[in-house]
Parts: C-alpha cells; sequence; structure tokens
C-alpha cells in the first residue's frame, strides 16, 4: 500500500448457494465453510509466521513467490512462477463459467520491526540504491497471501459447489508501485484466462478484526511522485545580490503550490499536493546552485491529475521567471512515470452485489459503508486495460476490537500501516479473509 493514508474498500460476496438475489447462505455451506476454515487455520497460521518472519523487499520476492506457488500447487492449482518477476500465477479450472481473478501482494518494506512479536523479522536486505536496510511485512501482505492460500484450499475443497475458472495470482512489487503493470505487460491477461471479475483485499490498521469495509467508486487516489529540481547561481552567503537564490526560490515555490488545491481545483474535487521532502546547500555560508523538492500528488479523477501537474509546471516555471533567471535556468520537472499508481474505482454494481452478500455472511455491523482516502494501490490497473474489467478491492480488519476502542476513547492513534509497530491480530483476521474472499468467488463463479 501507498499511503497518504489507508483507506477502506469492500467487496466481497456470498456462495453460489446463498441465493442469486444475495439471500441467507444456506446452513450446510455455512457450516462448510466455517469448519474447513476452523480446520486450515493452524497451517494457515504457521505459513503467516514464516512469511513475517522472512520478508523481501519489491523487486526481490523470490522465496515469497516461490512459497506462495507451493502452496497454490499443494492446493490443486496450476501454477506459473516468474509472470513479471517473481510473481506467481495459480489456475484452477472447474468446468464453464465466469473466470474470477483473486489477487494478494508479495513484497514488504524497509522498515525495522518493533512489534515485540516473538516470530518478529530479524530480515535485513540490500536496496535498489546499495543501502543495507531491516526489512518488515509493515503492511500486512502476509495476512494477505495467508487468506489467498487459505482462499484457494477452500474453493479446491468445494469445487462441487461452483463452476468457473479460479486466477489466483502473487503480484510482486505493490510498493513500488510497479508490480501490476510487470504481470500485465509479461501477458497475465493474454497467457492465462482473462478475467471477468478482479477482486482484492487489503488488511485496515483502525478497523476492528472480524469486519470488513468497502466503497463504491472511487476509494483510493491517483498516486505521482514529483521531483522538481530548483536553479540558481550559486555564491557567497555574504554577497546574495550577486547570486540567484535557490533556497529562497523554493520556499516561495513550497507555499505558491499550496494554492494549486485551494484556489485552483473545484472544492469538490479532492486533491492533495504534499511536499515530502526539500535538499540544497552545503554550508552556513554558501548559496548553493540548486535545491530539490519531491512531492507526492494525490487526485481521484484523470481531469484533475492533469490539471494539478499542468499548475505544477506553470507555478514553478513562473517563479523562476519572475525571479529573473535565464531560459537554461528554469526548473527541472520530473513526473516519475514508472511510480504513477492509477486511482482505484471499485465498480459500483459489482461492489454492492458483494457488499449485500457479506451482509448477509457477517450481518450488517460488521460489513461497513466507508469513505475513500488518498492511498494509493496498483491494483487499479488490472481494472484499466482496454477490456474494463469490473475490479473491486476490500477492506479487512485487523485489530483487536478493544484495542481499536480505547484508540477512539483517549485519542492516541493506534500503529498505522508502514509503521513499525504494526501487528495484525492474526485471528480471526485470517479467518475472516478466507471466509469472505471464499464466499465472494462462490457469489460471482457459475452455479453447479
Amino acid at each position: 500500500m501507498r499511503p497518504l493514508r489507508v483507506p477502506a474498500a469492500v467487496c466481497l460476496a456470498a456462495g453460489v448457494a446463498f441465493g442469486q438475489n444475495a439471500g441467507s447462505p444456506s446452513a450446510s455451506l455455512r457450516e462448510q465453510i466455517q469448519s474447513r476454515v476452523n480446520r486450515e487455520y493452524p497451517g494457515l497460521f504457521e505459513l503467516y509466521r514464516h512469511l513475517h518472519t522472512h520478508p523481501e523487499l519489491s523487486l526481490h520476492e523470490e522465496k515469497t513467490g516461490q512459497r506462495v506457488g507451493e502452496a497454490l500447487k499443494q492446493a490443486g492449482l496450476e501454477v506459473t512462477a516468474g509472470v513479471g518477476g517473481y510473481g506467481v500465477v495459480g489456475v484452477l479450472r472447474n468446468g464453464n463459467g465466469p473466470t474470477v481473478l483473486v489477487r494478494t501482494d508479495l513484497d514488504a518494506l524497509p522498515v525495522k520491526e518493533q512489534t515485540g512479536l516473538p516470530y518478529a523479522s530479524q530480515a535485513r536486505a540490500v536496496d535498489d540504491k546499495g543501502n543495507e536496510v531491516d526489512v518488515m511485512h509493515a503492511c500486512g501482505h502476509d495476512v494477505h497471501m495467508s487468506v489467498l492460500v487459505g482462499t484457494a484450499r477452500l474453493l479446491s475443497a468445494l469445487k462441487d459447489r461452483w463452476q468457473g475458472t479460479l486466477v489466483m495470482i502473487g503480484q510482486p512489487a505493490e510498493e513500488k508501485g510497479s508490480g501490476a503493470r510487470a504481470m500485465l505487460k509479461d501477458g497475465l491477461f493474454t497467457r492465462f484466462p482473462r478475467p471477468d471479475y478482479c477482486i482484492a483485499l487489503h488488511d485496515k490498521a483502525d478497523l476492528e478484526a472480524g469486519t470488513v469495509g468497502y466503497i463504491e467508486g472511487y476509494a483510493l487516489g491517483n498516486v505521482d511522485s514529483v521531483d522538481i529540481t530548483i536553479r540558481g547561481i550559486g555564491g557567497h552567503g555574504a554577497w546574495p545580490h550577486k547570486t540567484k537564490d535557490p533556497i529562497v526560490l523554493a520556499a516561495e515555490t513550497v507555499l505558491a503550490l499550496q494554492t494549486i488545491v485551494s484556489r485552483e481545483i473545484p472544492p469538490g474535487e479532492p486533491a492533495v499536493v504534499t511536499v515530502g521532502s526539500i535538499h540544497g546547500g552545503t554550508k552556513h555560508n554558501i548559496i548553493p546552485d540548486e535545491v530539490l523538492l519531491q512531492l507526492t500528488l494525490r487526485s481521484y479523477t484523470d481531469d484533475v491529475r492533469q490539471q494539478t501537474i499542468a499548475a505544477l509546471r506553470r507555478i514553478t516555471r513562473g517563479l523562476a521567471e519572475a525571479a529573473g533567471l535565464p531560459e537554461d535556468h528554469m526548473p527541472m520537472v520530473t513526473l516519475r512515470e514508472q511510480e504513477f499508481t492509477p486511482a482505484t474505482y471499485n465498480d459500483p454494481v459489482l461492489t454492492r452485489r458483494l457488499a449485500a452478500v457479506l451482509k448477509n455472511w457477517f450481518g450488517d455491523a460488521n460489513v461497513r459503508p466507508m469513505k475513500p482516502v488518498m492511498g494509493g494501490e496498483d491494483f487499479s490497473e488490472y481494472g484499466r486495460t482496454k477490456d474494463k474489467i469490473p475490479i473491486c478491492l476490500f477492506w479487512l480488519g485487523a485489530v483487536k476490537p478493544e484495542k481499536v476502542a480505547e484508540s477512539e476513547k483517549t485519542g492516541k492513534p493506534l500503529p498505522s500501516l508502514h509503521s513499525s509497530q504494526f501487528a495484525p491480530e492474526p485471528e480471526p483476521t485470517i479467518k475472516t479473509g478466507v471466509m469472505a474472499m471464499t464466499v465472494a468467488v462462490l457469489e460471482l463463479a457459475g452455479r453447479k
């Protein structure tokens, strides 16, 4: 997950025996699923412990992908490794019917774990810049993988309840925003059965375990990373009149960029412009030649995204011109296109269908509508191909209810996603995720 803040969205569904019109689940199917989940949980928890203890960074998920692939193969799926890097694709064919894709992410983060768990990660790795860093599953991808494997086991055991094709993928590099594109480029929708629906889940760091949340429409934002190099003419700090000071210009730029959201974007259109990093200068009395600004831009619609980027370019250049800089010293604005993550748009019809069935399964109080946020997820890519496949991402509660209640009472925030102290509650989180994802697939698959 690529946060500004963590979002919430759900889209699951009840089994085919629940009825086409979101009727109540049959007692026999409910009992079958609950019994099977309880039986599988000890093994899923051991898988979760292993994955949590042995995390791997984005683009380095070799052993993680192998472990997930082996588990899918044992569940009866036909597995292909090395898709889009260390991505894994498992296919379970079960007669004629819809094709449903279920996705998990594989990668971890460069975070030193401080949870105090007996199975806490001690892993270290070399990042893309050659630095040795600590590694942790600080975003719950270990939960997602455990849920995927559990869902595969249940659906394989319940083949007499559905028909169609199940495609389960372990996707690399979600945290880089590049893994989904890499798998699609490597033929995910051409080498393997093209899905009629794509669904996924993400744990939520302030939602009670045993619950899910859902959002129709925009759930997560466009994410752009931008570098702005403010160029000046350096010199001695005691003779500023003989320089063009990029530090002063950078300060003006930071403030001016705040007017994009407050004065240019319509008030009803959410957008964020955050300057997250400023680097410039080496010594007290030296005016440098340049200053680097690093920004994150967030939006929902493509129009607002383009408007924000255009305004950023215009304001940055305009201030440089006003400072009297020559053309060859205009700022350099670099949009990191490879890191762009498009907004996640949950298909409203699909989401309503799944939310209704989930409520029948878990109860209205445990399936909650939530507001969109400006975090980012490259799961969105699967819904933006020419095929326009309906997608839905739901959020899975992962915190003890008493901890959530205490946080709300005291105002003390819970550890967020990407925190060194984030520790999902494995039970009932994993069980809830497996049941929810299983009934979601059963709802979307064909009847037998």
